[in-house]
């Protein structure tokens, strides 16, 4: 909690920074923009998530996606962006079973992993100030929970897999993401945003045999 607590007070003073260098002047009730180097922003929107390799397709994870967002203008209509972010992703079950071997059925299975984020991307700007990215993000973990239910056959009731947690299989404390997105203008200063990112890098090294898989954020 005191990682949480740290990172949003740090959050909170990237949004002070990035209104500053985002600000905009009104003249006469119309929207002017003032020509410059930096400018910046708040982010505020959700996470879609997924990790392959769990068996459970879709993008059932929800979560929150917060910070600042910096913009350095290097050409007329090229633009490098940094990010702050504090960022959820995960996994969710599909309401499917799974076998996981001849002893154990996975009932019940739910990742939720918090991050704080540094997206840096390269940007092509069009005439309404829409624009087009790519680029990299890398992130470090500030907490983690994973829920995994188990039904024994042996047994027939729900009984846990033998050995397995977090401390003996956990996740990997940082993250590297590949991205490729765009901003659509809506009005003003207001944009849509819409991005895809992969991790290059599996989310945990040590898995548990009787999961057997290394899965990797969508």
């Amino acid at each position: 909690m005191a990682k949480i607590r740290k990172f949003t007070a740090f959050i909170a003073f990237t949004f002070c920074l990035a209104f500053v260098a985002g600000s905009h002047v009104y003249a006469q009730g119309y929207y002017v923009e003032q020509p410059r180097l930096f400018y910046g922003g708040v982010v505020a929107g959700a996470n879609f998530s997924q990790v392959d390799g769990d068996r459970y397709a879709g993008y059932r994870k929800v979560g929150a996606n917060l910070g600042g967002i910096v913009y350095a203008h290097v050409a007329p209509k090229l633009a490098v962006s940094m990010e702050i972010l504090f960022s959820q992703k995960g996994s969710r079950d599909n309401g499917a079973q799974y076998t996981v071997s001849e002893d154990y059925i996975i009932t019940d299975y739910n990742i939720d992993l918090n991050y704080a984020e540094i997206p840096i991307m390269v940007n092509y700007f069009d005439k309404r100030k829409s624009n087009f990215g790519v680029g990299l993000s890398y992130s470090q973990l500030i907490s983690s929970n994973e829920k995994v239910e188990t039904y024994s056959t042996l047994s027939n009731t729900m009984a846990p897999i033998p050995d397995f947690n977090q401390d003996n299989h956990p996740f990997r404390k940082a993250d590297l993401n590949v991205l490729v997105g765009g901003n659509i203008k809506l009005v003003g200063g207001l944009f849509l945003n819409v991005r895809f990112q992969y991790s290059i890098m599996p989310i945990r090294s040590n898995m548990h045999p009787e999961l057997s898989r290394a899965p990797q954020h969508n």
